[in-house]
């Protein structure tokens, strides 16, 4: 059974990614050994409590190795997407019960992550929906950790326009990378095998009105009523593309390294800009370091492969 580790920065769309691999590991798909939070598309104290509710409310797996990221950055995402994480973690769903949460690690994110490779007996599957300055750390301090891990799925990057306007950047770089552009250059020189899920993909799994009536359809399924919940405090794709439009950007990543059939990739070379108006930019140059590109994905397949986690 493949062991995964699951590092998230606490966004809806994170944290239904998290109840998606509870879901697969309760149907007995897969073994998940750790779960980390990053400080990124999120405040971080309300991001774990949600976290430990969903592992509470949706699990058995109780002694689940929850940890806390302290990543720092230079360019936090917007104060406004950040406050989502609030309104989740109020949810009822989420506080019909407090007892019983699962304890938050002593240890940072990083030093349980590399714990876990070190003590591995077999090689773990990495799936990063946030930036994945912890993984940069522990490949920094170790690198030949590289050997216990079997392959790192991640949501980040673009080559393609970008997804951000802030100040004193050129719009070509995506969130996760710009968040921490120097820990993703030291993955994708690292060596290990990298299928990255980029904005290409994701911009055709947007939430839009009628993804919200599909599950308004079926909201007397529990956690389809749930997942419609949160994804109500975020904007949908109606007219037009905006800046905060949501995209199931971390959900297609996690139920991509589950299910390849979902996607198409190819073999791109890739160097990463840490630097300037371009950092966070992910370029493809043929002296870049290789790794899979997912460049395009089965919406329909998708959104049923989705629901289907979610109906008991």
């Amino acid at each position: 059974m493949e062991k995964v580790y699951f590092s998230h920065d606490g966004g809806v769309d994170d944290l239904t990614s998290l109840l998606m691999l509870l879901r697969l590991e309760q149907k007995g798909e897969l073994e998940l050994v750790g779960v980390g939070v990053v400080p990124a598309d999120c405040y971080i104290e309300p991001a774990v409590s949600a976290s430990q509710k969903m592992i509470q409310r949706f699990s058995k797996h109780h002694n689940l190795l929850l940890s806390q990221s302290d990543a720092k950055t230079n360019d936090p995402f917007p104060k406004e997407w950040r406050m989502q994480t609030f309104i989740v973690d109020a949810l009822p769903i989420l506080n019909e019960n407090q007892g019983g949460l699962p304890e938050l690690s002593k240890n940072s994110a990083a030093v349980d992550l590399r714990h876990l490779l070190e003590t591995t007996h077999e090689p773990i599957t990495l799936i990063f929906t946030g930036p994945v300055s912890d993984l940069g750390r522990v490949l920094s301090e170790k690198p030949s950790l590289i050997e216990k891990i079997k392959r790192l799925v991640v949501m980040g990057g673009t080559f393609e326009a970008g997804n951000i306007a802030e100040p004193e950047q050129d719009g070509t770089a995506e969130w996760n990378v710009f968040w921490d552009p120097t820990a993703f250059d030291i993955v994708v020189k690292s060596g290990i095998q990298i299928e990255m899920v980029g904005l290409e993909s994701t911009r055709q799994v947007p939430l839009t009105p009628e993804i919200r009536l599909r599950w308004a359809s079926k909201r007397q399924h529990e956690l389809i009523d749930f997942v419609g919940q949160m994804y109500a405090t975020v904007p949908a794709l109606t007219h037009f593309e905006t800046n905060s439009t949501y995209y199931l950007w971390d959900v297609l990543t996690t139920l991509y390294a589950h299910n390849p059939s979902l996607g198409k990739q190819t073999t791109k070379n890739v160097v990463v800009h840490t630097s300037g108006p371009s950092r966070g930019r992910t370029e493809e140059k043929v002296n870049g370091n290789p790794l899979q590109f997912i460049y395009d994905v089965d919406h329909d397949a998708f959104f049923d492969y989705f629901d289907s986690l979610l109906i008991d």
